[in-house]
């Protein structure tokens, strides 16, 4: 059976943020992973993980910045990641330290790196070689502490403009970076609403190795993996059978809200699919 992460910047919003680290517990979550960790010190991070016996699979690196502050601001001020902003080096390097810092004390594996919106009138094409440059550096700092970077395509429904959407172009980045420690993070939510045809990518790219981190959500209210375009039930199967043995983020918005109690409510998705 897959391994499930909670994703605490999604589930459990009836409470505050450190308190999802023991709702996800509680339910039965042994690893959590979050869009950013940069409102809160790494030690009490790390506190909420050994206090409840969670791993850490996941977390972003800064969306922009080059001090606290401003990467405390990035995300609601509309930044969504600078690595093809080619103007933005000295942010990306101080976006890359500051993550493998709290990547060092959470004891965490992976960085996803967001790559940013494309500027106007400015060709995905043009930006490649300025992209691979940039990712081979920062995997290179990355390798030193032994963490993975994680590349994903985001749907352009949800993110419009943004520079990576596809899957075949975030392994065609793989292919020019040529970096062991830069891998594919694959959000069959993204994948459905930007090209659907799930299953064969997921046995096109699976075997590879080179998907590092999966992500889920039913399609297409970005709810509960219960309903909708999707069946997980058969997704779910295909990646025991494909033999992925990495985390599958629950990255969805629970169907009740903000109603307490509402993302253990909605969790017999989980209970009801075994395999």
């Amino acid at each position: 059976m897959p391994r499930f992460a909670a994703n605490l910047s999604f589930l459990y919003p009836d409470l505050p943020f450190l308190e999802r680290f023991e709702a996800a517990a509680r339910d039965g979550f042994t690893a959590v992973e979050y869009l950013f960790p940069y409102a809160w010190s790494k030690q009490d991070l790390a506190a909420r993980l050994r206090g409840n016996g969670l791993q850490q699979a996941l977390f972003n690196a800064p969306a922009a910045g080059a001090d606290l502050v401003s990467v405390g601001r990035a995300w609601d001020s509309g930044a969504r990641g600078v690595l093809c902003l080619a103007e933005r080096q000295d942010e990306f390097r101080y976006g890359m330290a500051l993550a493998l810092d709290y990547a060092a004390t959470l004891e965490c594996p992976r960085i996803h790196v967001m790559a940013g919106l494309l500027p106007n009138a400015v060709l995905r094409e043009s930006l490649l070689q300025a992209v691979a440059d940039r990712l081979r550096w920062a995997c290179a700092l990355a390798a030193e502490q032994g963490v993975t970077l994680l590349i994903e395509p985001i749907n352009l429904r949800d993110m419009p403009g943004y520079f990576l959407n596809r899957q075949d172009h975030a392994h065609e980045i793989l292919d020019a970076v040529a970096a062991a420690n830069l891998q594919v993070q694959m959000d069959l939510y993204h994948c459905q609403v930007q090209e659907g045809d799930v299953a064969t990518k997921l046995r096109r790219y699976l075997p590879t190795g080179r998907v590092g981190h999966l992500q889920i959500a039913g399609v297409p209210d970005r709810q509960e993996p219960d309903a909708g375009e999707l069946n997980y039930h058969y997704l779910l199967a295909l990646l025991d059978e494909l033999g992925y043995s990495g985390w599958v983020g629950c990255e969805y918005r629970p169907r009740l809200g903000l109603q307490p109690g509402g993302t253990t409510a909605g969790l017999g998705w989980r209970q009801r699919w075994s395999f």
